[in-house]
């Protein structure tokens, strides 16, 4: 497994009876998690001092009851390899439509990894700026890990409200002015596009949803688009790329099969090799791991 665990801002306090307790900052938040099967006593303080608990409804999504939290507030994560005069990564939240706040703080884990992958690829050729492509891109803690560590970056995500939060965060983070592309797309026409173009990245990053629509109503199923989409996506890479990152919270998607499509959309057109993992974060209170999705990883061998 694959742990996030350089966060300061961010932490899971304890996880009892279908649910997590987080610190995000200052602030306390109770939410539904559905790998929380255990029911163990709830004896960390933070259970009776939340800001904020989202609860889950029997019909399907649910509501926040609020105690005392603001409408927005930030957090931030000092992503490893940097210099230490560099900024850490900032990110807003806010509460919103079913139970999230912005932000997915396991995906660290896979931050730090990529990250890596450009920094030392720019130290073996620093007259070459790798070029990177964040499909699905919510609010861009990906795209940020990537362009603070050097790359050119572009962004597409569907909804014009997750670009302009990505741009907001990109801002706070001191990267206003760094060589990132947002764009309100669809990603499977975006990637039919930059095929007709002949346009090459470095490296590729998808976290796509279980289910989605498009700009213009576009259906995305994951079990049935996944597959000839990764097989579009593929085309796009660079002669000797870096890497590609598919990240998943659908339970159908294991590891295994991350793996398994790595291998043969990937590893059999560029010499390299594919990892596939859970993704999880550390819970205080018990010192054990809260398991949030799985990641496949393909990591290029120079020729």
């Amino acid at each position: 497994m694959w742990i996030a665990d350089h966060w300061k801002d961010y932490e899971v306090l304890d996880a009892s009876g279908g649910e997590k307790l987080e610190r995000w900052g200052n602030y306390i938040l109770v939410r539904p998690d559905p790998q929380v099967i255990w029911n163990t006593p709830r004896k960390h303080k933070g259970w009776n001092k939340k800001n904020a608990h989202y609860h889950r409804s029997a019909k399907g999504g649910g509501e926040w009851e609020f105690f005392n939290l603001p409408d927005e507030w930030s957090i931030s994560y000092p992503l490893p390899g940097l210099p230490a005069q560099a900024r850490p990564l900032t990110f807003r939240l806010k509460p919103f439509s079913f139970k999230h706040t912005g932000l997915f703080p396991e995906q660290a884990a896979n931050w730090n990894w990529f990250s890596g992958l450009i920094r030392d690829a720019l130290k073996q050729n620093p007259a070459v700026q790798p070029r990177i492509l964040n499909l699905f891109a919510y609010t861009g803690g990906a795209t940020l890990a990537a362009a603070a560590s050097g790359a050119a970056v572009t962004h597409v995500d569907a909804s014009k409200g997750m670009v302009t939060w990505a741009k907001e965060n990109a801002a706070a983070s001191g990267l206003s002015n760094a060589p990132i592309r947002f764009l309100v797309d669809d990603c499977t026409k975006f990637v039919e596009r930059e095929i007709r173009r002949g346009s090459k990245y470095d490296g590729i990053i998808m976290d796509p949803p279980s289910y989605g629509r498009g700009p213009k109503g576009e259906i995305w199923k994951i079990e049935e688009s996944i597959w000839p989409f990764l097989e579009s996506t593929v085309r796009l890479l660079s002669e000797n790329p870096l890497f590609f990152l598919i990240n998943s919270y659908t339970t159908g998607l294991q590891p295994a099969v991350l793996s398994y499509m790595l291998n043969a959309a990937v590893a059999a057109r560029f010499p390299g090799h594919v990892e596939a993992a859970e993704i999880g974060l550390p819970v205080k209170d018990t010192g054990l791991v809260l398991p949030c999705g799985a990641s496949g990883r393909w990591l290029g061998t120079k020729k």
